[in-house]
Formats: C-alpha cells, structure tokens, sequence
C-alpha cells in the first residue's frame, strides 16, 4: 500500500495518478461517509474518518478489520494535523482518530509520501 499525504489542493491526486498511471474511473472519493477499497486508489480518507468520529465508530478499528481489501492500494489523506487545536470536541476528535489512523497506514505501507506544492517528499 502507498499512503500519501499532504495539504488541500498540493496535488496530492496528480501524483497517485502519475506513479501508478491511474485513470478517473480508478479513484474512488470518501463522501458521506462511503468507502469502498474495490478501487486501486481511494481518497479524501479524513473525510470517512469524520464520518467515523460522528457515528462512534474507529477508523483505525475499520481499516485494521478490512487489513487485506487495502493493501494492494494508493491511499490519500489530506493533512488535517498542523495548526492550532479546534475548539470544537468533535473536530477535535477528528483530527486526533485522522493522525492515530494515518500512524497505523504508516506503519502498513512500503511507501508513504507527502506532497508539497507537487513536489513528492518520501517518508518511508
């Protein structure tokens, strides 16, 4: 699994596709709290973490349980971990289940990359 990581808008999405010549039809996109790993590449993974926090569930607990439906893909986060601490408990908690699952995948992955203004920086 490739985990990439980076702000909005860093380009995150050009260089999974770049790397593993993806096309549209190859990404799936965490919206309402779906997610489905029968894509190569799924993104917007802080938006099913948000999902998570509102229902009670783990997202860590989540990916850990569907471990083999993932493993062969390209996974993107947007960086949620910098700045000042939201007041707000439930974005609070967002961000913290976001970081605790990124530390898991970070873990699992061969390769982790953060994206900056385009530019790839390899992790691991």
């Amino acid at each position: 699994m490739i985990l990439i990581i980076g702000g909005a808008y860093q380009g995150k999405l050009d260089y999974a596709k770049t790397i593993r010549n993806l096309s549209e039809n190859d990404i799936f996109t965490c919206t309402d709290g779906e997610i489905s790993f029968e894509k190569p590449c799924i993104r917007h993974i802080e938006d099913f973490c948000l999902h998570c926090v509102q229902k009670g569930i783990e997202p860590l607990d989540y990916f850990a349980a569907h471990r083999e439906a993932w493993q062969n893909s390209i996974l993107i986060c947007r960086d949620i971990f910098c700045g000042v601490v939201p007041v707000d408990p439930v974005d609070r908690e967002w961000r913290q289940a976001t970081a605790r699952l990124c530390q898991y995948l970070s873990r699992e992955a061969f390769q982790v990359s953060r994206i900056f203004c385009g530019l790839e920086q390899r992790l691991k």
